[in-house]
């Protein structure tokens, strides 16, 4: 060949690796990559249906939890309260022997309890002279005296029990009012 000549030109399909015409080839069919839609269907309803199932088997674990904590907190709640009944048993076999000594331990044992309640987070509550407060008091009378200030808690018929945000028992008070 002279210096003259035309280079040659390759035919079609000759070209060398990396020079490849765009678009000139179709994609490779290839069936591993196709995904069949009702397999695909059929793999993501079963995952929908193992992940409601855990779902499930969470919330039952959940209420089993719950309610063996309540069980467990009853249950101590009322060993809480054993020996304030062991102590009223013990006052009332020393009754027919010493009626003094039943009343000295009939007040201990209502200290205990007290304490009991106390310990649960629900101390008993001094209302004796407080202004009344229809949140936390219960009003079951009233009473005229001039030697006390109206709007506050005179007497207290039946003792509350708790702190006022979370309030175990309103204390059932008689409140005092303006002498006529």
């Amino acid at each position: 060949m002279s210096d003259h000549e035309a280079p040659t030109t390759e035919a079609p399909g000759d070209e060398a690796p990396g020079n490849e015409a765009l678009g000139d080839e179709a994609p490779a069919d290839d069936a591993s990559e196709r995904v069949d839609p009702a397999r695909q269907i059929a793999e993501l309803e079963d995952a929908w249906r193992r992940t409601a199932a855990e779902l499930d088997n969470f919330r039952k674990q959940c209420a089993r939890d719950v309610a063996r904590s309540r069980q467990q907190e009853r249950a101590a709640v009322a060993a809480s309260w054993l020996p304030v009944l062991d102590n009223l048993e013990r006052a009332l076999e020393h009754a027919a022997s010493d009626p003094d000594s039943v009343v000295e331990g009939v007040r201990a044992v209502l200290a205990q309890a007290v304490g009991v309640l106390a310990d649960l987070g629900y101390p008993r509550r001094e209302d004796d002279g407080r202004a009344f407060n229809p949140a936390v008091h219960e009003a079951v009378g009233t009473v005229s005296d001039d030697a006390l200030t109206p709007g506050t808690v005179a007497r207290v018929v039946r003792p509350g029990y708790g702190p006022d945000e979370k309030l175990l028992r309103p204390a059932a008070v008689v409140v005092a009012t303006r002498a006529p």
